[in-house]
């Protein structure tokens, strides 16, 4: 294994240092770490109430014809390249952060850390929000097998209570597909965990860990990009592989844990529907 030299050398101090040096061979991976937990989240929480209300549209509350064509724009966005996302990151999305959104956040929550420190257009909030809509189609598509699922006669038990649409959705169909949902937020995790190309076009790639969400990062794949090429040393190479190890399992427990969830939720559907 070529991670091992890495490993035999820092042990369990390569995933606490905050160190990252080729030119002392010194190496840590907790900034990288840190960067990308911090950008899949922010992704998360901006791109999973998006996806389930999108979900939610197409399968619920439009009809079937416009739900299609709909559907077909969403699954649009699962075909743009990561490295179109990145451009359009740097020449509009993060100009406009920098110069509209970071200023108000600046100005309204800026004694928070989270929002405080110089504004540049590229960091962790631009990282996020790219990684939020590349992974929105990913959500919303599992999210709306996952509703179409539930027994049809469980809406209309709803309905002939007396419940409102929005009141069947919210009693029927959402409690119904929780597990479902949960599995389909964890398989966007994972698809925001192993982005490269547009993360490291837009977050800065600094090996530091900053509060502020207006400052540069860097996350485990996006320094893999940057630096396996240069690698000076084999302990540096190393180094970059075991990072590489550490996205493969994180990867690998999500995915695994996505999928059984909405498996489990989509046969408990059809046990019910028959």
């Amino acid at each position: 294994m070529k991670a091992m030299p890495a490993i035999r050398h820092f042990g369990f101090s390569f995933l606490t240092s905050t160190e990252w040096n080729p030119n002392t061979d010194q190496y840590g991976a907790l900034p990288f770490i840190y960067g990308t937990a911090v950008s899949s989240t922010i992704a998360l929480m901006i791109a999973a109430p998006l996806s389930i209300g999108v979900a939610l549209c197409l399968s619920e509350l439009v009809p079937p014809w416009l739900s299609h064509k709909l559907g077909f724009m969403v699954e649009l966005l699962a075909a743009i390249p990561s490295v179109v996302y990145g451009l359009w990151g740097i020449f509009v999305l993060g100009p406009s952060l920098r110069d509209w959104i970071e200023p108000i956040l600046s100005g309204y929550l800026g004694f928070i850390p989270l929002f405080a420190g110089p504004r540049v257009a590229v960091g962790m909030l631009t990282a996020g929000l790219v990684l939020a809509i590349m992974v929105l189609p990913y959500i919303a598509a599992v999210c709306t097998d996952v509703f179409r699922v539930v027994p049809q006669s469980q809406r209309e038990a709803a309905l002939a209570l007396g419940a409102t649409k929005w009141e069947m959705v919210r009693i029927a169909v959402l409690p119904y597909g929780t597990s479902g949902i949960i599995g389909a937020i964890m398989l966007g995790l994972g698809r925001a965990l192993g982005e490269t190309i547009a993360v490291a076009m837009v977050i800065g790639n600094r090996p530091v860990i900053s509060v502020s969400l207006f400052a540069p990062s860097s996350t485990l794949a996006s320094v893999i990009a940057n630096e396996f090429v240069e690698a000076m040393t084999d302990l540096n190479v190393a180094a970059l592989i075991e990072l590489g190890l550490i996205l493969l399992v994180l990867g690998l427990i999500l995915n695994i844990a996505a999928r059984l969830l909405v498996l489990g939720a989509t046969q408990r559907r059809f046990h019910g529907a028959s």
